[in-house]
């Protein structure tokens, strides 16, 4: 983490201002500032992995297209009909 510290000033709608005020007067943060910068690593966090997910659709998307044009795909109509008689009788195996 960089040591250096940029500087914002906002104002937060009065829901949030609440809650910054709670975490830091139950002691669990000792300024808002740092409520404010933990609440943004997690942030920065979720994004990542978001992202990291978007990624993993895309890269399942591409595969998946790559199987069609090599003729690898399924007919949807057979697909679905196989699907749903796995629904009507459970022990049937299905095999996609």
């Amino acid at each position: 983490m960089s040591s250096q510290r940029g500087s914002i000033n906002l104002t937060l709608p009065k829901d949030l201002d609440r809650f910054v005020r709670e975490q830091t007067r139950s002691g669990k943060y000792a300024s808002a500032r740092e409520v404010v910068e933990e609440a943004l690593r997690l942030l920065e966090a979720a994004e990542g992995v978001r992202e990291k997910r978007f990624r993993d659709v895309k890269a399942k998307i591409a595969e998946g297209l790559d199987s069609l044009d090599r003729g690898k795909g399924l007919d949807g109509e057979d697909a679905l009909d196989e699907l749903l008689q796995s629904v009507s009788h459970p022990r049937t195996k299905f095999t996609l």
